[in-house]
């Protein structure tokens, strides 16, 4: 069933999509190529999304739109060559909370504000985090998890995509809302930890669904629970945390296209515009869902409060997590 900010937002982008029509392509920007830079090796997830929407979007604006992937240190080397780049409209970033959130914190020198230095075109939505468990571990559900953590605290151990991760992180969110203590072990990203996991050499890890899915539907791992408001549509028979008795620890890797500060507004209306017109095509929402990618569009006057609320509870998870800058 479609929730009421999931309609909202497919109206919204349908109304874009109905004023996105020929008047708006005889303006006079585009009048070149238009470059998405991607701030993550080809091939994953992000890079995924990256490239379905540039492609739709390309005919939307009668100009190619490229991705350029510029990965390394968490995403800030992309994400600071867009900030210190031209803010002519024919550069923007695909960014998430990572980029433009916990970068801001967990590293000592970013080279760029992610509130300062960027404009939201749109929202996308997010990738949802589902808990998985080694198959062999006794835990059909999160009270047996949370059970077997109290009766030993640090036995089990915990897998995160690295320290200040949003897998980490969010641990540490379910860790404090349960009042349960686990060990962790930080991964260099979801490849090696979804190997080991499979190997039956971590116990539990709290990973966005995409990392995890095909595992899950192969049967080399378990999903215990996901961590949102909502059952996912493709694990239809996994309960959230909060229908196992645990609030306030839901926790997504969010997604959204940003322009440099200074961007003029006829580029940045175009571009928004075509954005929101290119998520409200069927085959391009349904090419991303098939991610695991959740959607939930929204134009930026938006997307700026949210943001901005984004920022400020991760930062008080990072602080209570005592995870300092690097």
């Amino acid at each position: 069933m479609m929730t009421r900010r999931q309609a909202s937002a497919l109206a919204l982008g349908l109304l874009a999509a109905t004023a996105f029509t020929a008047p708006a392509l005889a303006q006079s920007y585009p009048d070149r190529p238009v470059t998405l830079v991607v701030t993550y090796p080809p091939g994953g997830p992000t890079d995924a999304i990256g490239r379905i929407v540039a492609e739709d979007l390309s005919s939307k604006l009668g100009q190619n739109v490229v991705v350029r992937n510029e990965p390394g240190a968490s995403g800030s080397i992309g994400t600071r060559a867009v900030a210190t780049g031209e803010a002519d409209g024919y550069t923007f970033v695909l960014g998430n909370n990572q980029t433009h959130g916990n970068n801001m914190y967990l590293l000592r020198d970013p080279g760029y504000d992610a509130l300062e230095d960027f404009v939201p075109l749109a929202g996308i939505g997010a990738f949802e985090h589902v808990y998985v468990v080694r198959n062999d571990l006794e835990a059909a559900g999160v009270e047996e998890l949370i059970a077997m953590a109290e009766a030993d605290p640090g036995a089990l151990n915990y897998g995160s995509t690295g320290v200040g991760s949003g897998s980490h992180l969010s641990f540490e969110l379910f860790l404090e809302r349960t009042g349960t203590e686990m060990t962790h072990i930080p991964f260099a990203g979801a490849a090696p930890l979804v190997q080991e996991l499979v190997a039956g050499r971590i116990d539990v890890s709290n990973s966005t669904l995409p990392s995890v899915l095909g595992q899950i539907q192969g049967g080399a791992i378990r999903a215990i629970a996901v961590a949102s408001t909502e059952r996912n549509p493709n694990l239809p028979d996994v309960p959230t945390l909060s229908e196992q008795g645990v609030e306030g620890a839901d926790a997504s890797s969010w997604a959204a296209f940003f322009a440099p500060a200074g961007i003029p507004d006829e580029a940045r209306t175009t571009l928004t515009e075509a954005l929101l017109a290119s998520l409200a095509e069927p085959a391009v929402a349904e090419k991303i869902g098939a991610l695991g990618f959740t959607l939930d569009v929204r134009p930026p006057e938006e997307f700026r409060p949210y943001h901005e609320e984004e920022m400020a509870t991760w930062k008080a998870i990072i602080d209570a997590a005592g995870v300092e800058p690097q």
